[in-house]
């Protein structure tokens, strides 16, 4: 897997994992992962060409709700959509914000 395709990965569970915090501050640890992945990822928008996002975003929500992870998760209680909330534009966009993708992410975890 390349270094592009990891980091979108990684980005997708930081972002399922701050959903998934019930803990402020644990929350907060890992939105800031997100913040800086966001980041990289908008700096090497080239490197995603060809990439599909939901395969990438299974693997994401599978590794953010692994059983290390579960005693601290608390906030969702349904499962995560099975197709990926954020296209690949959005996620690499500048003005992405990883406060208002937590959101979206919770309400669609709760509403299915």
């Amino acid at each position: 897997m390349s270094e592009t395709a990891t980091e979108l990965r990684t980005l997708l569970a930081n972002l399922v994992r701050a959903a998934l915090m019930s803990d402020d501050r644990a929350s907060a640890l890992w939105r800031e992962a997100a913040r800086q992945g966001q980041a990289r990822l908008g700096a090497d928008r080239a490197g995603l060409a060809g990439l599909n996002i939901e395969g990438f975003w299974t693997l994401a929500v599978r590794e953010a709700e692994a059983p290390e992870h579960r005693e601290a998760e608390a906030q969702v209680e349904f499962g995560f959509p099975a197709l990926c909330p954020f296209t690949l534009a959005e996620l690499t966009a500048p003005g992405f914000e990883v406060d208002a993708a937590v959101e979206r992410l919770r309400k669609s975890a709760a509403t299915g």
